[in-house]
């Protein structure tokens, strides 16, 4: 095999791919990225980790086809470090790849290309697709409820599933931890009807979020109970579905909490932030005192002593007191992007719904903690 492309064309690939690698394998052939260089002047590169493969192809000068695989990592580092500029070169024989630009010349160790294990083959049953910036926004607005208790592995990913709605057929995409809950909802795209409901492990989620960055256009989706692939411009990554159930979250989201608060998001944002500067790692409890128009935002760490802001916000029922995790709370008020956010609240012990408004998209659901 041998080669030649530009370093940064190079680099951005080996950029979405070696993600992909594991820095510890216990299998050599996993810490490798597969390079197969095409007559027709393409080179594909490849990396697993047996649950997840990510595929991209780049345009090279090919003078000779062929395959090899060499360490993920070490391409990278090397690539990343050359001149900008630089034109590479790949040429790989005889269990070795030799790796030229300018001045440097790098040999690397290879193995071949039949130890490398490959899960992605064959059709997929549900075919649809969603713009890129739909699925930016699925991602975006769930991903940080996503559970990371390995014990509770059904939870570790995000649920996708449709539903009817008041306002017809839609996709939901859920995530929770058992402490907060988020969900973003966006009508059914074409050919989604008959898909099974799966959970998207946190990686793959990770890893498709980063290639969405530089695509554009629409993403194709395909899925079966037990795989699902996206595929985006020149790169398409498959991966394994989480094979759990996921708890019918629905039971959790309330529906008659009869209390409602409406401030600005970016104020109680930072007012909780403020606050919570003296709450203590363990708990990052933010006691949230609701009066007619205000809140008073209040934290005691027996370490620290106290801090109390108070924040202006339209509210007319009666007095009451509750406790969020700071955190949470912070995580959920991040993803609101107008000026209003309303928190429906029923007492003290209630978990709490927050939304934009009723015709937003996406809805969080938040436990109370004690303070």
């Amino acid at each position: 095999m041998k080669a030649t492309i530009e370093r940064a064309v190079l680099l951005k690939s080996l950029g979405h791919v070696q993600s992909v690698v594991e820095r510890r394998n216990t299998i050599p052939i996993l810490s490798n990225v597969l390079i197969e260089a095409d007559a027709s002047g393409q080179l594909k590169l490849m990396a697993t980790d047996l649950d997840l493969q990510v595929v991209e192809t780049i345009a090279a000068k090919v003078e000779t086809a062929g395959t090899t695989t060499v360490s993920a990592h070490t391409l990278f580092e090397i690539a990343r470090k050359l001149p900008e500029g630089s034109e590479v070169s790949l040429a790989a024989a005889e269990g070795k790849m030799q790796v030229k630009a300018g001045r440097s010349n790098f040999n690397l160790p290879t193995l071949p290309r039949d130890d490398f294990p490959v899960i992605a083959e064959g059709d997929l049953p549900t075919n649809f697709e969603l713009p890129v910036a739909e699925l930016i926004q699925i991602i975006d607005k769930t991903r940080f409820a996503i559970s990371t208790e390995e014990t509770r592995y059904y939870l570790n990913g995000i649920f996708l599933h449709v539903a009817e709605d008041a306002t017809g057929p839609v996709l939901k995409a859920a995530a929770t931890d058992g402490h907060r809950l988020a969900r973003y909802t966006v009508t059914r795209p074409d050919g989604a009807s008959s898909m099974p409901d799966v959970i998207v492990p946190r990686k793959c989620v990770t890893e498709i979020r980063k290639l969405l960055d530089e695509a554009e256009g629409n993403v194709e989706i395909s899925l079966s109970a037990s795989k699902i692939r996206f595929q985006l411009g020149h790169a398409i990554l498959t991966s394994k579905l989480i094979d759990g159930t996921f708890p019918d979250y629905s039971r959790v989201i309330p529906t008659a909490n009869d209390k409602l608060l409406k401030v600005d998001p970016k104020s109680l944002y930072q007012g909780v932030d403020r606050v919570s500067t003296i709450a203590s790692e363990k708990t990052r409890a933010v006691k949230v005192g609701l009066d007619k128009d205000r809140i008073t935002l209040s934290v005691t760490s027996p370490e620290n002593g106290t801090a109390a802001e108070e924040v202006a916000a339209v509210y007319d029922s009666e007095a009451m007191e509750i406790g969020f995790n700071a955190r949470y709370l912070s995580d959920i008020l991040g993803q609101v992007d107008g000026d209003t956010v309303e928190l429906h609240l029923a007492d003290a012990n209630a978990p709490t719904l927050i939304r934009e408004s009723e015709k937003s998209p996406a809805l969080y659901v938040l436990m109370p903690m004690r303070v």
